[in-house]
């Protein structure tokens, strides 16, 4: 029971603090359940990220219910995702019952101005702890270069693109890519 509680209160904490989206979660997670308490690795952190945006729903979400789906089964998966959503519920529901008329206040705009700074920080410092782990050699170097520019040149299309679209390109071209993908089936 104690680990539930732990699982919950964890994604509370991490829930009550994002800020931004769920790339804003990113470097507040590996702190949290790769650093402090060694509950998946900055590898599968990275997959669930990934999967999490092919996925439907929130990014944020979805990574809270893999880990703790991976920490406790499927209960542990349902009850970090209500941990993670616990307090942005409660805040919703206050703004929602009134207090939205704070967001016109400049001061407020200012110091969320100021949040907005803070998360691309975090997330370029977690974009660089991923980097270290995930670049490793020129066939990586190259399907991250070819997703990028893919991913920055697309939005000059005249269609969207789904990230969904980069994470299934960037798979296809590691399997393609990978050491003895061209090696003939005996």
């Amino acid at each position: 029971m104690k680990e539930y509680f732990e699982l919950f209160w964890t994604f509370a904490k991490i829930g009550g603090v994002t800020f931004g989206g769920g790339y804003a979660m990113l470097p507040i997670l590996q702190r949290e359940c790769v650093d402090k308490r060694g509950w998946a690795t900055e590898e599968e952190l990275a997959d669930y990220f990934a999967i999490g945006q092919c996925t439907p729903g929130i990014i944020a979400v979805n990574v809270s219910t893999f880990i703790g789906d991976k920490r406790k089964g499927i209960l542990g998966g349902i009850i970090a995702t209500v941990g993670f959503t616990f307090f942005p519920i409660i805040l919703l529901s206050l703004v929602a019952a009134g207090l939205g008329y704070l967001l016109t206040y400049p001061i407020v705009q200012s110091a969320f101005g100021g949040v907005r700074v803070c998360v691309c920080v975090l997330i370029l410092n977690a974009v660089l702890r991923l980097w270290k782990k995930s670049v490793l050699d020129k066939r990586t170097l190259a399907i991250f270069l070819a997703i990028f520019l893919l991913s920055v040149f697309g939005g000059l299309l005249p269609v969207s693109i789904s990230p969904a679209v980069y994470v299934v390109a960037a798979a296809l071209a590691g399997l393609a890519l990978a050491p003895g993908a061209k090696k003939e089936d005996k």
